[in-house]
């Protein structure tokens, strides 16, 4: 599988930004397309996943309400509608398969290069 995160940028806190995950070659151990993060210094972060064949979502409690993952299989694209920005949700975000639902990082099977979202404040 290959992935390929894009849509980064420098937002206001409260604004919205949108990152799209391109997807490509999935195989059958490729079930779940999920966003991690890594802010400065700190260890990634799961932040949202989806099952790519049936639509199925996952957020971490701190994104919940305002991010939201999508997928257009047509597309091969997964998204992730970031609304109500925080400076705390300023990282380096990737995207990243997996075959089950994970949390960690380290159990994620590929990742694409990651995208940076900067929230000021």
């Amino acid at each position: 599988v290959q992935l390929q995160a894009s849509g980064g940028g420098l937002v206001q806190a409260g604004g919205s930004l949108k990152l799209s995950c391109q997807v490509s070659r999935l195989t059958t151990s490729d079930n779940f397309v999920n966003w991690f993060r890594r802010a400065p210094g700190k260890e990634y972060e799961f932040v949202a996943g989806i099952k790519w064949r049936e639509g199925r979502k996952r957020y971490a409690d701190s994104v919940k309400g305002r991010f939201t993952i999508s997928r257009v299989s047509a597309e091969s694209t997964v998204y992730l509608q970031m609304n109500s920005l925080k400076p705390e949700d300023t990282a380096v975000y990737y995207c990243a398969s997996s075959n089950e639902v994970i949390s960690a990082a380290v159990e994620a099977r590929s990742w694409g290069q990651g995208t940076q979202v900067t929230v000021s404040s």
